[in-house]
């Protein structure tokens, strides 16, 4: 699964120590997994230029090799809905340590799934399964198993969380697409198999899964010293 610009990509990340979000997210791409439709801008023109092919409103997030966790410097703008608004993150972003452009991506929406791998000494990946987003730290709720996974394990996975009747339509709202979140998992388990000389962890938070499909919003790729 891993082909040459998947390798090139880890290859060249390695000076950082993880993967920057666009790399990360073509990784993902490139391997077979839904993403948000996205680029990467450092000017206003191509900012806005961007936007206006993905479509109004879009996300946008700080890239810098010298910024991990985006939040903690406001470097995550959701809902933004005109060029000027776009332009002045922008202009807020430049001023951030280690710029190196602008993520824009397009909105999702659906229930928010944590997918997450820790490569563990002793057992290999460890694939996560939880409920995303903010509140992923506070609510703890995720299932653990060894990679390689199979449709068994994704489905007691999912059984196992306290939230399970988000997945399948609570209170009249419509049941997410369990079968696109078994393909996410297992096709992640394996890639994750694919990369264990690389990588020491990640984590894709959220997985936007609706009733249609899965996609990774958000993707960290943390590498081996």
């Amino acid at each position: 699964m891993l082909n040459k610009e998947i390798k090139s990509i880890l290859e060249k990340s390695k000076k950082w120590g993880w993967v920057l979000e666009p790399d990360a997210k073509r990784i993902f791409s490139l391997a077979g997994f839904q993403t948000p439709k996205f680029a990467v801008a450092k000017k206003a023109e191509e900012a806005i230029e961007a936007a206006r092919k993905i479509g109004y409103p879009v996300v946008v997030k700080i890239v810098s090799p010298e910024i991990i966790h985006k939040s903690d410097v406001k470097g995550v703008v959701i809902g933004i809905k005109d060029d000027e608004r776009l332009v002045a993150v922008l202009e807020r972003f430049r001023k951030l340590p280690g710029f190196a452009g602008m993520l824009i991506d397009e909105m999702a929406s659906g229930v928010e799934l944590i997918i997450g791998a820790k490569n563990d000494v002793q057992f290999g990946p460890m694939m996560l399964l939880g409920f995303g987003g903010v509140g992923v730290e506070i609510y703890k709720d995720v299932s653990l198993r060894m990679a390689p996974l199979s449709n068994a394990h994704v489905e007691g996975m999912m059984k196992e969380l306290k939230a399970y009747p988000l997945l399948t339509g609570y209170r009249g709202a419509k049941p997410v697409n369990i079968s696109a979140i078994q393909k996410t998992l297992i096709r992640f388990s394996k890639l994750m198999m694919d990369m264990k000389d690389y990588f020491e962890s990640v984590d894709l938070n959220p997985v936007m899964c609706s009733d249609k499909s899965c996609t990774i919003v958000d993707a960290r790729i943390m590498l081996k010293k």
